[in-house]
């Protein structure tokens, strides 16, 4: 168990299905759907980010294929931003470029 302080490392996911998007055995095929495409795509070297991902109707209908790409388009998309937030580089260059 972390200690009080501690930072955890890696990508934490969580799912917001809400009632609206069907009776409890929809929305908990949704999940299912949605757990297993996240353990198909989640990068093991990604940096430590907190995501929430809140699935549209179609999600039951479509082709898990297609899910599972686009939850891999997801983490392409996390890990640049992240990649780009940390890196001390790009932010000397985004002070550069403003002052110009």
């Amino acid at each position: 168990m972390p200690t009080a302080g501690a930072k955890a490392t890696g990508v934490r996911v969580g799912f917001t299905v809400g009632r609206a998007l069907g009776g409890a055995v929809q929305r908990n095929r949704m999940k299912r759907r949605l757990r297993e495409a996240v353990r198909l795509t989640m990068p093991a070297d990604a940096p430590g980010a907190d995501v929430v991902i809140n699935p549209k109707k179609g999600l039951l209908i479509a082709d898990f294929d297609l899910v599972v790409n686009e939850v891999r388009q997801v983490f392409v998309v996390i890990q640049k931003k992240l990649r780009k937030s940390q890196d001390p580089s790009a932010a000397v260059e985004r002070t550069e470029t403003g002052r110009q």
